[in-house]
């Protein structure tokens, strides 16, 4: 019933069955383990022969409730929800990857996620190659024997760069591979990679999806016989999402269109009264015409989302001169939150990368990345104009 309804609706509407006590709004779950009424009960659910609740590190009704709002929002099949955004990541190459895979990405991803391919897939016997964002004509070069799946990000973390999803699920599709999608800027509300050929989506519920930088949380949605393994993988290793966390995250999806709507609004707004201020040598943002993937975001995007970068001129000083004089907008790591955020990316989320991959992936020391929040707009804009004028 509820896939034939709007976005909003569905993610207001899709919750839990009522329990006995009629109540209205979900309840917490906050319980270890469940009961069984009879031994052979208890058998049949550990075999897979019912769906009678186990243990909350497996499935609990609150995740179970995240889980399945967040796959209808995303068209998707089934899903799995994780402690953390880089849980979904890592629960996911694990589960689907063995010794002697290899796997293809767009070179700009977040720093932890390089960190995976490039500090630990070694020891795994595993690699990676790397495809230059606006190149997607090398992923077809790079394609060896033992390729299991292309993984990308779109829009770009942090350089806000655009992958044709139609365009890379073609070629997936031509070679038998999987296309595993980063859809974290975006959020389901945006953009539905499941749509263009996705065989997985990767979230991050720590940011959008929460909103407000309460609470940690990861979801990976997708086809259903991949999620059975990396549920398996999941169920064995324990990454998984608490109750709580959960029950904040699917009361938060009820406002993410409001949110959305409100996050791509000021950030237009920003990014169009900052492009071409003297300070900066570049502003970009997807739905800006100046964007060089312009049409690729008005084609697989309905908005163009909350986050846009600036380059400063003057590198590196002249950045932490403005992080420094701004007074309303803080600067931390997170982004999505109801408040606007900065953060230095070549001093933070990347400055484990060589400044030769830094400025491979368009991450320059004068790089900001700017997550525009829910304050009123001109409120924000005169923060980061006063910030680079001081």
């Amino acid at each position: 019933m509820m896939k034939d309804k709007q976005f909003e609706t569905r993610a207001i509407r899709a919750q839990l069955e009522r329990t006995d006590y009629n109540e209205h709004s979900s309840p917490l779950f906050l319980t270890s383990s469940f009961v069984f009424d009879s031994a052979e009960e208890m058998r049949a659910a550990f075999n897979d022969e019912s769906d009678d609740y186990i243990y909350s590190r497996y499935i609990n009704p609150n995740t179970n409730e995240f889980i399945n709002k967040v796959c209808l929002l995303e068209g998707a099949e089934a899903g799995f929800a994780t402690a953390s955004g880089m849980a979904a990541i890592y629960t996911t190459f694990m589960a689907l990857l063995k010794s002697g895979d290899h796997v293809i990405s767009c070179s700009s991803v977040f720093g932890a996620t390089h960190a995976i391919f490039t500090r630990y897939f070694p020891k795994w016997n595993m690699s990676h190659s790397y495809f230059h964002t606006n190149h997607v004509e090398e992923i077809e070069q790079l394609i060896k024997p033992e390729t299991r799946f292309i993984y990308l990000e779109t829009p770009t973390n942090p350089a806000i760069e655009l992958i044709d999803l139609e365009l890379v699920a073609g070629i997936a599709k031509k070679y038998h591979i999987l296309l595993i999608v980063d859809n974290c800027f975006a959020t389901p509300y945006l953009q539905q990679p499941v749509k263009f050929g996705a065989d997985l989506v990767i979230h991050s519920a720590t940011k959008y999806m929460d909103g407000q930088g309460r609470v940690l949380g990861g979801v990976v949605v997708g086809k259903k016989e991949l999620i059975n393994e990396i549920y398996l993988f999941g169920r064995l290793t324990g990454p998984s999402m608490s109750p709580f966390n959960a029950w904040v995250l699917s009361k938060s999806l009820e406002t993410l269109a409001l949110r959305m709507d409100r996050h791509c609004e000021n950030a237009l707004f920003v990014a169009q009264k900052l492009e071409g201020h003297h300070q900066l040598e570049n502003v970009s943002y997807p739905f800006l015409k100046s964007h060089p993937n312009y049409e690729i975001a008005k084609k697989q995007m309905s908005a163009g989302g909350g986050i846009l970068t600036v380059t400063l001129k003057g590198g590196y000083e002249a950045a932490k001169k403005f992080l420094d004089n701004l007074q309303m907008i803080k600067i931390s790591p997170n982004l999505g939150d109801a408040r606007s955020i900065v953060t230095h990316p070549a001093s933070s989320t990347h400055c484990k990368l060589s400044e030769q991959e830094r400025l491979a992936v368009g991450i320059k020391p004068g790089l900001i990345r700017i997550s525009v929040g829910l304050e009123n707009r001109e409120d924000i804009l005169n923060d980061l104009l006063q910030a680079l004028n001081g």
